[in-house]
């Protein structure tokens, strides 16, 4: 799986007003409580997590995997840096909600299948998995020329996932987050600078810069938009 390592990092997807939007739509889909075990793969600094244990007083910490260990991790979770069948493979523990958080299509097609059996096995009975992925309907992320046709690319692949989880899981519900997003042009600039985004990954710095500067002439100094994502909500019975 790739490292992204800023998509959290100084961005709306890190802060205050976001995780609690983010966390009330999970409680509001799956209620949670004290007790309730949960499961955030590809969790990065896991401040998502850490909102929800402060937030319902879990008694146990979230655990949160992700292949990168930052500094500035969240202490209210139990973080693993590992892989992610490896530790579906080895665990023992049930969960109430597994979170697979815009990370899905990191993986081949050929292993979401699996992916998905491991983690309903990893369900308690009323358990509920939930993968999010950006909502090819209504995506208004910012973009530059190069940005947008690797964007057009990443939400093809992010279209035949959701399609074929809902032919093999018939139950599956459709649920969208909507988060409206204000941020200063030069803000979003760093973050482009910083590769927040999947679709960034492998663009050397020249293309940045042109790109940077496409972002530059082309929008407003403060950029308005809604970050929508698309929810598939897997229940632990078929």
């Amino acid at each position: 799986m790739p490292h992204l390592k800023n998509w959290d990092n100084k961005t709306w997807l890190s802060s205050k007003e976001y995780i609690e939007s983010f966390v009330k739509f999970l409680i509001k889909n799956k209620k949670l409580n004290k007790d309730s075990s949960i499961l955030d793969i590809g969790c990065g600094r896991g401040k998502i997590l850490g909102k929800i244990k402060t937030k319902i007083k879990l008694k146990n910490k979230p655990i949160g995997i992700d292949p990168v260990s930052h500094k500035d991790k969240d202490k209210n979770i139990i973080f693993k840096k590992i892989d992610t069948f490896k530790f579906l493979i080895s665990n023992k523990r049930k969960f109430d909600l597994i979170i697979i958080k815009q990370t899905i299509h990191f993986f081949p097609l050929k292993d979401i299948p699996r992916l998905i059996k491991y983690c309903k096995n990893a369900l308690n009975d009323n358990g509920k998995l939930m993968i999010f992925s950006i909502n090819e309907k209504r995506t208004q992320i910012p973009t530059f020329l190069k940005m947008k046709k690797r964007l057009i690319q990443s939400l093809k692949k992010d279209l035949v996932i959701k399609k074929k989880i809902l032919r093999n899981y018939k139950n599956t519900k459709i649920k969208i987050f909507n988060f409206k997003v204000k941020i200063n042009r030069s803000l979003y600039l760093d973050m482009i600078k910083q590769k927040y985004i999947s679709v960034l990954l492998d663009f050397k710095k020249e293309e940045l810069n042109k790109g940077m500067n496409e972002i530059y002439f082309n929008y407003p100094k403060i950029l308005s938009f809604t970050d929508s994502l698309n929810c598939l909500i897997i229940n632990k019975v078929k």
